[in-house]
C-alpha cells in the first residue's frame, strides 16, 4: 500500500505536459452572428500566444471577393485584426491559419452575417 501512495504521489507531482495549440477563443463579429451595422476590422482571439508572420486571416464575400486587407497581430499576441473593406449585406467567410510561438499549426472558418 505504501507503495502505492509513493507511485501516486510521484506522478501527481510530475509537470503536466501541455498541448499549446492556438485554437480560436472567439472573434468579433461573432462566429455565426448577425452584425447590424457592417464592421470596420475583424477580431480574432486565440488561446495561445501567434507568430504573426505566420498567422493569417481572410474574409470572403458570398461572391467569393476578398474583402479584408492583411491580418496584424495585436495585445498580447493572442489576437489578430484584420482590417475590413466597406461591406453590404450579406454572409461572409473568414478562414484563418495560425502558428502558435511553439510551432504548431491550427485553422478553421466561419461565417458572419451583415444587415437585417
Amino acid at each position: 500500500m505504501k507503495r502505492i501512495t509513493t507511485i501516486i504521489l510521484t506522478l501527481a507531482l510530475l509537470p503536466a505536459v501541455a498541448s499549446a495549440h492556438a485554437f480560436l477563443d472567439h472573434a468579433s463579429p461573432k462566429v455565426g452572428s448577425t452584425a447590424a451595422t457592417a464592421p470596420k476590422e475583424l477580431r480574432l482571439w486565440f488561446t495561445e500566444k501567434l507568430e504573426p508572420t505566420f498567422s493569417t486571416a481572410e474574409v470572403r464575400n458570398a461572391q467569393g471577393t476578398v474583402v479584408s486587407g492583411k491580418a496584424q497581430a495585436a495585445g498580447d499576441g493572442t489576437e489578430l485584426r484584420v482590417p475590413l473593406k466597406p461591406l453590404a449585406n450579406g454572409t461572409y467567410s473568414v478562414t484563418w491559419r495560425v502558428l502558435s510561438v511553439d510551432t504548431h499549426r491550427t485553422q478553421g472558418s466561419f461565417t458572419f452575417r451583415v444587415g437585417p
